[in-house]
């Protein structure tokens, strides 16, 4: 996939199965259950796919749930993961060849690739990267309250110590590439905006979870402060819209990407 002149790819890491309650937060079951069908304990079905930038180094926006997931969280959460690496191999690209990982935040299904269990020693699992985080983001982690605690896991941020770069607010992380800090979802969710000559693209994380979460009062029940996620839901589609960006979705499991067009009142994807 071409981005203006660069190439990006969506890498698949696997599945997960959230409570469609909580992923539609003030939605009711009527509504939202139209459009997608929840499994026997009101699960929903959720793809985790990273982005891949060809950059010069190479860049992986989140990493995925990784292989560390415990027997009691894979029927919690029904996790197929840990994908990552053998969808990377299919691009031949490697662990080492993977210079910058920007994660958006550092919930367990977007940051559980940042490392990799060999044997009983877990270890980064792209050992040439710079991680990037918001620094609201890592406070957050390593600072665990009865709301947060099961959503961040210390195996995977503790063996990033040396190859962490803290970052705070908007931040260019190569020419081209921006972290933007956009709270809601955590304190320090970030989007990646990426522009490639006149073509921009953004991958939006938690923001907008999946296509199916366009409709602006469609917010997740785990976010946060649900009012700064809508604010800069509103902002965000407002100039994808106008301006004919490229969205990436993380957790949609049928389209990763695509263009959004203001009808009705509401954002509908091209």
């Amino acid at each position: 996939m071409m981005l203006g002149k660069l190439r990006v790819e969506p890498i698949y890491d696997g599945t997960l199965w959230l409570d469609g309650g909580a992923m539609f937060g003030i939605i009711p079951k009527t509504l939202w259950s139209k459009v997608t069908k929840p499994d026997e304990k009101n699960r929903i079905r959720l793809g985790m796919y990273s982005l891949l930038l060809f950059t010069e180094p190479k860049i992986l926006i989140d990493t995925g749930i990784g292989n560390k997931s415990l027997k009691k969280m894979q029927k919690i959460y029904r996790i197929d993961g840990g994908h990552i690496l053998d969808s990377l191999n299919s691009f031949n690209v490697t662990p080492q060849d993977i210079g910058i990982v920007i994660n958006t935040h550092l919930h367990f299904d977007h940051a559980g690739g940042n490392t990799w269990k060999h044997n009983d020693e877990i270890k980064p699992t792209f050992p040439n990267a710079q991680y990037i985080i918001q620094r609201e983001e890592w406070n957050a982690a390593n600072n665990l309250n009865e709301l947060t605690h099961a959503s961040y896991l210390k195996d995977n941020i503790e063996p990033l110590q040396d190859q962490i770069k803290i970052i705070d607010g908007d931040e260019e992380v190569i020419p081209g590439v921006t972290a933007i800090c956009t709270g809601g979802h955590t304190k320090g969710h970030q989007i990646i905006k990426i522009v490639s000559e006149d073509t921009v693209g953004v991958y939006l994380g938690d923001l907008i979870p999946t296509t199916l979460h366009l409709p602006l009062p469609y917010i997740m029940s785990y976010d946060l402060n649900p009012i700064v996620t809508l604010n800069r839901k509103k902002e965000v589609l407002a100039q994808a819209a106008q301006e004919n960006w490229t969205l990436f979705f993380e957790h949609d499991t049928l389209i990763q990407s695509g263009t959004v067009v203001y009808q009705g009142k509401q954002y509908h994807l091209l």
